[in-house]
């Protein structure tokens, strides 16, 4: 283990760091945005895990020389020390808190747990192969993540792991029994793991099966249900590149490319159409990493969006479907007043709601800090048309 170096010229995009007496510098990766650590050591087998965590929580980067597997053994031993580190109480000991400040302390916890495991990082060759003993060959997993540029790189081992779980994801597929085959998820684009609000879109009554825009499409998911629905012609937007390259890779598999027209568009695509769809991310918060924006919606932009522009793209007799979760009512961060006030405001009124129970494991979490919210969570799908 060498001597701690302080990086006093280090940029977001490259770390820096002293071995064997001599300075070195590459290339730093953090799809979360997070700036390279200022202070690095290189590290190896011989590191404690004791060490490894009290370092990590003074803000001291570890770079790996060490066995692959001994580092992902490390990692776990760093969380299984976070795990059992006490929490300091905010309120009343005995009283549980409000369910936004569970909400928000939950959300605390998460983000320093990863600055915590963000702190092991392992080095990158420039064509993302990893020159540690008993490394795995990421190179596919890095490769749909990171645009090579040439350079030798380095990442948090926590971050790799990522990337491979989403590679996997990504070559296996997630089973959708809607469309009777699978969708194929991308690194950064959400997964339909959750698949009720899936369910509601398939059996909603279409006002017309002549045309529907999918309103940030992500996967492609419930474009593909409704071509295969029968509509004869989707329009699916996005504004993010990585979904619209899986939303294309999905349709293509799925034999449904020529159905689907994809568009690069913050929220609406040119025109008018009887259906619009739009799934926007259920909760009104700062994401910190590229799937986040799936789930966490600031000051619940898209959401009010698409009410607010809803009323101008559809057709006559048309309808919007808005397929939004509860759970930001039972967190406390947004009313059923407030989204009913929205819709009024926006000129449109409802004309249905179908609702489903959520299946994932984690409505039935009991040790999850935010189960009370979670176990009464419903998901529905608004039918909204002009007043």
């Amino acid at each position: 283990m060498s001597r701690p170096t302080t990086t006093t010229e280090a940029s977001a995009l490259h770390l820096s760091w002293e071995e064997d007496g001599v300075a070195r510098t590459a290339r730093w990766r953090s799809e979360s945005g997070q700036p390279a650590p200022r202070r690095v050591i290189v590290a190896d087998d011989q590191l404690a895990a004791d060490a490894a965590y009290r370092l990590a929580c003074e803000g001291c980067a570890m770079l790996w020389r060490g066995d692959y597997h001994n580092a992902r053994q490390l990692l776990q031993a760093m969380a299984r020390r976070i795990a059992r580190r006490p929490r300091k109480a905010k309120q009343d000991k005995g009283a549980a808190p409000a369910p936004a400040d569970a909400f928000h302390l939950h959300r605390q916890a998460q983000a320093q747990r990863a600055r915590i495991l963000g702190m092991l990082l392992i080095p990158f060759d420039a064509d993302f192969g990893i020159p540690l003993r008993r490394a795995p060959d990421a190179r596919a997993a890095c490769a749909q993540a990171w645009q090579a540029d040439g350079e030798p790189s380095v990442a948090s081992l926590r971050e790799l792991l990522g990337l491979i779980g989403a590679w996997e994801w990504h070559r296996k597929g997630v089973e959708v029994p809607a469309l009777g085959d699978r969708i194929h998820p991308c690194y950064g684009v959400f997964s339909p793991v959750r698949g009720e609000y899936v369910d509601l879109v398939a059996k909603a009554p279409l006002p017309s099966p002549a045309l529907a825009f999918d309103i940030g499409t992500g996967s492609g998911v419930l474009a593909a249900v409704l071509a295969r629905r029968g509509v004869a012609r989707v329009v699916a937007t996005d504004q993010d590149e990585r979904a619209l390259a899986c939303a294309a890779d999905n349709l293509a598999r799925l034999g449904l490319s020529a159905h689907v027209d994809l568009v690069r568009a913050d929220l609406f695509p040119d025109g008018r159409a009887p259906l619009l769809v739009c799934n926007p991310p259920w909760l009104p918060a700062r994401p910190t990493s590229p799937v986040e924006h799936a789930v966490y919606d600031p000051e619940s932009r898209m959401l009010r969006g698409f009410l607010s522009g809803l009323a101008g793209h559809l057709a006559p007799g048309g309808e919007g479907w808005l397929i939004l979760s509860d759970l930001a009512e039972h967190l406390g961060l947004r009313s059923r007043a407030e989204l009913l006030e929205w819709i009024g405001a926006a000129g449109l009124r409802v004309v249905d709601r179908l609702d489903a129970r959520p299946r994932h494991p984690r409505a039935q979490d009991a040790t999850d800090p935010l189960h009370a919210a979670r176990s009464a969570e419903v998901t529905s799908l608004w039918r909204l048309a002009a007043s």
